[in-house]
């Protein structure tokens, strides 16, 4: 089990710096720091700790600025840092030797030294970190890993430094307002360098010596005093569909004795770069994802219902990795159409795929929001549109789930004009902010069709309609089992195959509940029995407590 130090100068139990929670910590133990400023150098030698700002990012500072040491310094061991804010004076902010580094959400500046310093053989992990102000951004050597929406700007000397057979991998990173070069590649280096913004350069956007053999892929590269990219002789490696803008002539420079492959190509005028295509792309929860694939799959029957919303899903997923690529997405809308019989389900699938559009880094994350036609028609003319609005901003990040939508439509009866301006007030709103919410209608499937025919626009603002069936007489078992189970019932020989029949002979009209009507019928159930136990005159075993008979359910269904 993983331990957990909490740090804090103020809280008794508490360690008070993180060096003596550090000097405290087994192996894999998670050090959590309180909000502050801590004045310190950190050591982490032969072991593996997580370091982590305990409210979130921006809230701890580590500032070893005026001493002599790096901020942190991991030697044979493993380290991960999330959410700091860390700095240093004239040694590297972060050096990793011969270890395995980890850095999440983090800001580093340094004084003279470099932000990151990365040697040994290493490997390390940089995400959405933020270099600003140092000599040099990140310094690689003989070390693998990679950086993905990472900003490196304001540095006196270069950018990013790979070296000595170095070969990451530098994916959807800024590099910015660097005195000398942006990527500096020299001493048989190999990175990749994908979809990555690099910018106002005292000298070449990317220069390569000494033997080196980048790939750069999709780049934009641009505002450089020297070259875009420069080869320098017996370098190789690859250029491919890279833009470059306002830069020194040649943009691609390849000196005498030099072999690159330049593979000419123009991107998309909505294509992004850099850090800006990381952001664009969201954060996405792989774990949290498949657990929500799972429970939608293990809910009773609705396959195809199922099927279409994990073909929803793939889509999102391709979108949102073409996204953190720099390639061009079209407008997708998150809106769908639920049609069907009441007790179908419809609600915990319209959750399910709001947490998956969140952990998806489709949507920010917000609440789930179920409104029916109360809590968006008013009284009088104006109204409707506020509440309407209201309701829409409460539930904007998350899901906003219509129930019984066609009753906002002008064939409701009575009052239907305000629904309509509901309708109307939906339709704008919808489309305005359509990266920012889903907005699920639901109803029976005849009625939804009116509903849509309210407003010229509003069809077009759903993505999809999805259908949801009746559940079969062998499904309704399933669930009145699983709801049995769940209260710690058990069923007695003969009621699986009692319900069967009774499910069966139910007219499937339009006021069919599905689920509902076996959550009704289990409540009768209980009932039954607890009549039945009561009256026997003695206190029950607690095989009796937990057992349902036959009996009981004929009793339940009226027979």
């Amino acid at each position: 089990m993983t331990r957990t130090l909490l740090v804090s100068p103020d809280q008794p139990g508490a360690y008070p710096s993180i060096g003596e929670a550090l000097a405290a910590a087994s192996d894999d133990a998670v050090v959590s720091v309180s909000p502050g400023t801590y004045y310190e150098a950190l050591f982490v030698n032969d072991r593996a700790v997580t370091v982590v700002a305990a409210q979130g990012a921006g809230s701890v500072t580590i500032d070893a600025s005026s001493g002599t040491y790096p901020t942190v310094s991991c030697n044979s061991g493993r380290v991960e840092l999330r959410d700091l804010v860390l700095r240093s004076g004239d040694a590297p902010v972060v050096v990793a030797d011969r270890a395995t580094l980890t850095m999440t959400g983090c800001e580093l500046s340094a004084g003279f030294g470099a932000a990151i310093q990365i040697a040994g053989r290493s490997e390390f992990t940089l995400t959405r970190c933020r270099v600003t102000g140092g000599r040099y951004g990140l310094v690689v050597e003989d070390s693998d890993g990679t950086v993905e929406g990472c900003e490196f700007t304001d540095l006196s000397e270069d950018g990013i430094i790979v070296r000595i057979g170095a070969s990451p991998t530098i994916r959807t990173s800024t590099v910015s307002r660097c005195g000398n070069r942006g990527i500096y590649v020299y001493q048989y280096g190999r990175p990749t360098i994908e979809a990555c913004d690099i910018s106002q350069t005292g000298q070449a956007g990317v220069a390569v010596v000494h033997q080196s053999a980048p790939v750069l892929r999709r780049c934009r590269i641009r505002d450089t005093r020297g070259p875009a990219v420069s080869f320098a002789r017996g370098c190789h490696g690859s250029v491919e569909e890279c833009t470059t803008e306002n830069t020194a002539q040649p943009a691609i420079e390849v000196a005498e004795g030099a072999t690159p492959s330049i593979v000419a190509g123009a991107a998309s005028r909505r294509a992004t770069y850099g850090a800006d295509a990381a952001r664009s792309g969201g954060q996405q929860d792989t774990a949290r994802v498949e657990k929500l694939l799972t429970d939608l799959s293990a809910m009773v029957g609705l396959e195809s219902v199922k099927e279409e919303v994990r073909a929803l899903i793939d889509e999102i997923q391709v979108n949102e990795w073409r996204r953190s690529a720099g390639l061009p997405v079209g407008a997708v809308s998150h809106h769908l159409i639920f049609a069907g019989a009441p007790g179908t389900g419809k609600t915990t699938v319209a959750r399910i795929y709001g947490d998956l559009l969140a952990a998806l880094g489709a949507l920010p994350g917000g609440e789930f929001r179920e409104v029916s036609r109360r809590d968006l028609v008013g009284q009088y003319i104006g109204h409707t549109a506020e509440k309407t609005a209201a309701a829409f901003e409460r539930a904007r990040g998350g899901v906003l789930f219509i129930d019984e939508a066609y009753t906002l439509s002008r064939s409701s009866g009575s009052g239907g004009d305000f629904g309509q301006e509901a309708i109307d007030t939906l339709v704008k709103l919808m489309e305005d902010h359509r990266d920012e919410i889903a907005v699920i209608a639901a109803g029976y499937t005849g009625e939804m069709l009116q509903f849509l025919a309210a407003n010229p626009g509003l069809a077009s603002r759903f993505a999809k309609t999805i259908e949801f069936g009746n559940y079969s007489p062998e499904q309704l078992v399933v669930i009145v089992q699983r709801m049995a189970g769940g209260d710690e019932y058990l069923l007695a020989d003969g009621v699986p195959e009692l319900l069967q029949a009774h499910f069966g002979s139910i007219e499937r009209d339009q006021n069919f509940g599905n689920a509902r009507e076996a959550r009704k019928l289990f409540e009768g159930v209980r009932k039954a029995q607890a009549q039945r136990l009561r009256q026997s005159g003695q206190r029950p075993s607690l095989d009796e407590l937990r057992t349902v008979t036959a009996v009981d359910v004929r009793v339940a269904i009226g027979r």
